[in-house]
Protein backbone atom coordinates (compact mmCIF):
# COMPACT_ATOMS: atom_id res chain seq x y z
CA UNK A 1 0.00 0.00 0.00
CA UNK A 2 1.04 3.00 -0.36
CA UNK A 3 2.26 5.80 2.12
CA UNK A 4 -0.37 8.72 2.29
CA UNK A 5 0.88 11.82 0.76
CA UNK A 6 0.35 14.92 3.26
CA UNK A 7 0.04 18.20 1.82
CA UNK A 8 -0.11 21.64 3.83
CA UNK A 9 -1.19 24.97 2.32
CA UNK A 10 -1.04 28.12 4.00
CA UNK A 11 -2.36 31.14 2.18
CA UNK A 12 -1.58 34.32 4.47
CA UNK A 13 -2.11 37.69 3.30
CA UNK A 14 1.04 38.35 1.91
CA UNK A 15 2.42 34.77 1.01
CA UNK A 16 0.94 31.66 0.25
CA UNK A 17 3.08 28.13 0.76
CA UNK A 18 3.03 24.56 0.16
CA UNK A 19 4.93 21.84 1.68
CA UNK A 20 4.53 18.35 0.48
CA UNK A 21 5.22 15.27 2.91
CA UNK A 22 6.61 11.51 1.74
CA UNK A 23 10.34 12.82 0.34
CA UNK A 24 8.87 15.12 -2.37
CA UNK A 25 10.42 18.38 -0.41
CA UNK A 26 8.94 22.23 -0.28
CA UNK A 27 7.06 23.55 -3.31
CA UNK A 28 10.03 25.81 -3.75
CA UNK A 29 11.92 22.28 -4.49
CA UNK A 30 9.31 21.47 -7.54
CA UNK A 31 10.38 22.73 -10.38
CA UNK A 32 7.85 23.80 -12.89
CA UNK A 33 7.56 24.78 -17.08
CA UNK A 34 6.52 28.37 -17.15
CA UNK A 35 3.09 29.24 -18.57
CA UNK A 36 1.11 32.26 -19.68
CA UNK A 37 1.78 35.04 -17.36
CA UNK A 38 3.13 32.64 -15.02
CA UNK A 39 7.01 33.00 -15.14
CA UNK A 40 8.20 31.01 -12.34
CA UNK A 41 10.10 27.81 -12.39
CA UNK A 42 9.33 26.03 -9.16
CA UNK A 43 6.23 25.32 -7.90
CA UNK A 44 5.81 27.77 -4.98
CA UNK A 45 7.06 30.93 -7.01
CA UNK A 46 3.86 29.83 -9.38
CA UNK A 47 1.87 29.48 -6.38
CA UNK A 48 2.63 33.00 -5.54
CA UNK A 49 2.14 34.34 -8.89
CA UNK A 50 -1.20 32.92 -9.16
CA UNK A 51 -2.29 34.59 -6.12
CA UNK A 52 -0.70 38.34 -7.40
CA UNK A 53 -3.43 38.35 -9.58
CA UNK A 54 -6.73 37.77 -8.05
CA UNK A 55 -7.44 39.64 -4.81
CA UNK A 56 -10.94 39.74 -2.61
CA UNK A 57 -11.28 42.05 0.20
CA UNK A 58 -12.42 45.47 1.23
CA UNK A 59 -9.26 47.42 0.76
CA UNK A 60 -7.95 48.56 -2.34
CA UNK A 61 -4.83 46.41 -3.45
CA UNK A 62 -1.78 48.42 -4.27
CA UNK A 63 2.05 47.87 -4.79
CA UNK A 64 4.36 46.45 -7.12
CA UNK A 65 2.58 43.12 -7.38
CA UNK A 66 -0.19 44.74 -9.27
CA UNK A 67 -0.01 44.08 -12.89
CA UNK A 68 -2.48 45.09 -15.90
CA UNK A 69 -5.75 42.86 -15.77
CA UNK A 70 -5.48 41.85 -12.15
CA UNK A 71 -9.06 41.09 -11.21
CA UNK A 72 -9.97 42.67 -7.31
CA UNK A 73 -13.76 41.75 -5.59
CA UNK A 74 -14.15 44.58 -3.75
CA UNK A 75 -16.14 43.48 -0.48
CA UNK A 76 -17.06 46.20 0.42
CA UNK A 77 -19.00 47.91 -2.08
CA UNK A 78 -19.61 44.08 -4.06
CA UNK A 79 -17.78 44.95 -7.10
CA UNK A 80 -16.02 43.27 -9.58
CA UNK A 81 -12.77 45.17 -10.26
CA UNK A 82 -10.18 45.09 -12.94
CA UNK A 83 -6.56 46.96 -12.99
CA UNK A 84 -6.05 48.75 -16.12
CA UNK A 85 -4.53 51.59 -17.60
CA UNK A 86 -6.49 54.67 -18.05
CA UNK A 87 -4.51 57.18 -19.57
CA UNK A 88 -0.86 56.81 -20.80
CA UNK A 89 0.84 55.50 -18.05
CA UNK A 90 -1.48 55.94 -15.23
CA UNK A 91 -3.39 52.73 -13.69
CA UNK A 92 -6.54 52.40 -11.96
CA UNK A 93 -9.27 50.07 -10.63
CA UNK A 94 -12.31 49.92 -12.71
CA UNK A 95 -15.33 48.39 -11.75
CA UNK A 96 -17.14 45.88 -14.38
CA UNK A 97 -20.79 45.81 -14.78
CA UNK A 98 -22.44 43.00 -17.09
CA UNK A 99 -24.49 44.95 -19.31
CA UNK A 100 -24.91 48.62 -20.20
CA UNK A 101 -25.76 51.86 -18.48
CA UNK A 102 -29.30 53.38 -17.45
CA UNK A 103 -30.44 55.68 -19.54
CA UNK A 104 -28.99 59.42 -17.87
CA UNK A 105 -26.46 57.52 -15.70
CA UNK A 106 -22.93 58.07 -15.09
CA UNK A 107 -20.82 55.61 -14.11
CA UNK A 108 -17.16 54.90 -13.66
CA UNK A 109 -18.14 51.33 -14.74
CA UNK A 110 -16.68 49.67 -18.05
CA UNK A 111 -19.06 47.97 -19.92
CA UNK A 112 -18.70 44.79 -21.06
CA UNK A 113 -20.06 43.85 -24.13
CA UNK A 114 -20.00 40.17 -25.76
CA UNK A 115 -19.06 41.44 -29.07
CA UNK A 116 -15.51 41.81 -28.34
CA UNK A 117 -14.82 37.97 -27.00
Amino acid sequence: MATPVGIDVSIEVDTTSVSVASGIGPASSIATTAYNTISATNVQTALEQLADQSYRGTGEPSGTNLGEGDLWYDTANEELKVYREISSGSFAWIALVAGGYVAGETSLMDKLDGGFF
